[in-house]
């Protein structure tokens, strides 16, 4: 993992100068059960140097519990490695989704990464890390809930509402939560 990691850097390094201080990389164990794929980390995940630890964070927490998973038992990453981010016309900076080309650009680590970690299955958090492993016009809304074959990453997927959803959007609680109860009963069997 750490040649993947200094090869990512390197890449970075090259086409955007200072972002490679910046990269956020997955964690946990190699082997897991189930490996949780968002889309980019946040502010508070860019400072801390770690994935899902911001407000989204805590929604994954709840989901851990629900699911009756630790945290150390799963590994936890993203499709774009850096926070992608936008200035307002206040001059406040904050979390923009990942463009095509970023998503371009660290899709062929994220699948490297996979390879190395060895999942049973992924869980994708959101529309992004969901196309960017199924080549799928489908939408979360379509396919949450359900398992279907990471062609990408040759392993089953269940995809899964991203947590931040919950914070922008309530009415989706019972929706992530009766999927979340649905993967545990899978990663069970």
């Amino acid at each position: 993992m750490e040649k993947l990691k200094g090869e990512l850097r390197a890449l970075i390094a090259g086409v955007m100068p200072g972002r490679e201080n910046a990269l956020v990389f997955g964690e946990g164990p190699k082997s897991p059960k189930l490996m949780l794929i968002g889309e980019a980390p946040g502010e508070q995940e860019s400072l801390q140097g770690r994935p899902f630890v911001g407000k989204a964070g805590k929604n994954l927490d709840h989901f851990l519990e629900l699911a009756g998973l630790a945290r150390e038992e799963i590994y936890i990453s993203n499709v774009v490695k850096y926070r992608p981010t936008k200035t307002g016309k206040t001059g406040r900076i904050s979390n923009r989704p990942p463009t095509r080309e970023e998503i371009a650009l660290f899709s062929p680590w994220l699948l490297r990464e996979i390879e190395w970690v060895s999942p049973q299955m992924i869980a994708t958090l959101g529309n992004v890390p969901l196309k960017a492993l199924t080549d799928a016009g489908a939408t979360i809304g379509q396919m949450h809930g359900r398992v279907i074959e990471a062609n990408q990453a040759n392993r089953p997927l269940f995809a899964l509402y991203h947590p931040a959803s919950l914070i922008y959007n309530r009415s989706l609680t019972d929706v992530y939560e009766n999927d979340v109860l649905l993967l545990a009963k899978l990663l069970r069997a």
